[in-house]
C-alpha cells in the first residue's frame, strides 16, 4: 500500500455511457473508482468490468447492513462475482458481530479462489448528517467497535478523521467523503454533503482515501479536475 493519501473518484452517475467516459478520461491516471449503489444498481458488473479492464482498482461502496449471515453471503458473493475487489464497505451500525461476519467471510472467500482479500472499511456516520455535540462521540464509538471487529478502518468526515487517527493509532484507515477543492463551491447542484473540507485539510488530518465524486464528475473536463486534486493533495 501506498504511503501518500490515494484518490478515488466516485462514479456517482446513472448510466454506463456516463460512467465509462470518465474512466476513459482517467484510466491512465492514479485513482481508484467507487461504484456505490446508484451506479450499481444502473448496470453493476457491466462497469465493473469496464474498470477493471483498464487495470483499475475498484472500490464497491454498497454498505452491507443487515443480519451477519447475511452479509457473509453478500461479502462472498461479491467477491465471487466481482474479485479482484480492492475495497469493500459495510455499514458499523450493523453492530460487531455483523462486522466480524463480514470480515470472517472475506477471508474465507479469499482463500478458495486465491486472491488478495479486498479491504473491508466501516461506515460510521454519513457525511451528510449535520454535526451535533453527539457525532464525533458516535464516530469514535463505531470506529473503535470497527477496529475490534477486525476491519482494516472505516468511512468517515475530515471532522472525526484527526480524533480516529489519534484513538485508533496510524495503520488504521480512514476513507474521507465530503472532499472539495478550495477553489469550488462547496455546495454544487444536487449535494447534500454538510460535514465536507478540502483535499489539503484531509490530508493533513490523517486520511488515507480521499473521495471526491461531483467536483470531478460534474467538471467540464473531469481529467483535468481529478489531476489538480492529486496535485493539490502531494502538496
Amino acid at each position: 500500500m501506498k504511503n501518500l493519501p490515494q484518490l478515488i473518484v466516485a462514479l456517482d452517475v446513472d448510466t454506463f455511457k456516463q460512467a465509462g467516459k470518465i474512466v476513459d478520461q482517467l484510466a491512465d491516471t492514479d485513482v481508484i473508482f467507487k461504484i456505490g449503489s446508484q451506479m450499481f444498481i444502473s448496470s453493476g458488473s457491466e462497469i465493473i468490468r469496464c474498470v477493471q479492464s483498464k487495470n483499475k482498482k475498484i472500490f464497491l461502496d454498497l454498505k452491507f447492513h443487515d443480519i451477519p449471515h447475511t452479509v457473509a453471503l453478500a461479502v462472498k458473493n461479491a467477491m465471487s462475482a466481482f474479485s479482484p475487489l480492492f475495497m469493500l464497505t459495510v455499514h458499523t451500525a450493523g453492530g460487531k458481530e455483523m462486522m466480524q461476519a463480514a470480515v470472517e467471510a472475506a477471508h474465507e472467500k479469499a482463500k478458495s479462489l486465491n486472491v488478495q482479500r479486498p479491504l473491508i472499511v466501516g461506515v460510521t456516520v454519513l457525511t451528510s448528517t449535520i454535526k451535533d455535540e453527539g457525532t464525533q462521540e458516535l464516530v469514535l464509538l463505531r470506529a473503535q467497535m470497527a477496529k475490534e471487529a477486525g476491519l482494516d478502518g472505516v468511512v468517515a468526515s475530515v471532522q472525526e478523521t484527526a480524533a480516529i487517527r489519534q484513538e485508533l493509532g496510524k495503520d488504521f484507515l480512514i476513507v474521507t467523503p465530503g472532499i472539495r477543492p478550495s477553489e469550488s463551491s462547496h455546495q454544487m447542484p444536487g449535494d447534500d454533503q454538510k460535514r465536507v473540507a478540502t483535499p489539503q485539510a484531509a490530508v493533513l488530518q490523517g486520511s488515507n482515501f480521499l473521495v471526491v465524486g461531483r467536483p470531478i464528475i460534474q467538471a467540464a473536463s473531469p481529467r483535468t479536475a481529478a489531476l489538480k486534486i492529486l496535485e493539490d493533495m502531494k502538496k
